[in-house]
């Protein structure tokens, strides 16, 4: 299953974006309204839970600056990816698009579609927080 994110402009370098990306710490302030749980694990991996769904460790498997980063699954249980793509636009502004790659039975990804989709919208829409 591929979704995408909608494309957002953000009023940063690409680079000061990257950066502030590749500190699982600032995904804090993407996250959506119904955020139950939010933990930092190390420099390259955070755990979060929503509101009726289970919790999820991603970890940082792919950087190539200032344009992208890989972040997956830290379990095989659900084997998925979140790419984050950005392009310079200027030298103060760039766009940025969530790439979400998820490895799922027919039945599971009918469930997840709807959630993820929407988790993705909101973690881009959530750009300008950073």
């Amino acid at each position: 299953m591929n979704l995408e994110s909608p494309k957002v402009n953000v009023e940063k370098s690409a680079q000061e974006l990257f950066d502030l990306l590749t500190k699982m710490k600032n995904f804090e302030k993407l996250m959506p309204e119904n955020i139950a749980k939010f933990e930092v694990i190390g420099d390259d991996s955070f755990l979060f839970g929503l509101k009726g769904m289970p919790e999820i460790q991603l970890k940082l498997k792919e950087k190539l600056s200032p344009n992208k980063i890989v972040l997956g699954a830290a379990t095989d249980k659900v084997p998925f990816t979140l790419i984050t793509n950005i392009e310079p636009i200027s030298a103060s502004s760039c766009s940025l698009k969530f790439d979400f790659e998820g490895s799922f039975n027919p039945m599971m990804a009918m469930m997840v579609k709807g959630p993820i989709s929407k988790f993705i919208e909101t973690l881009a829409t959530n750009m300008s927080k950073l």
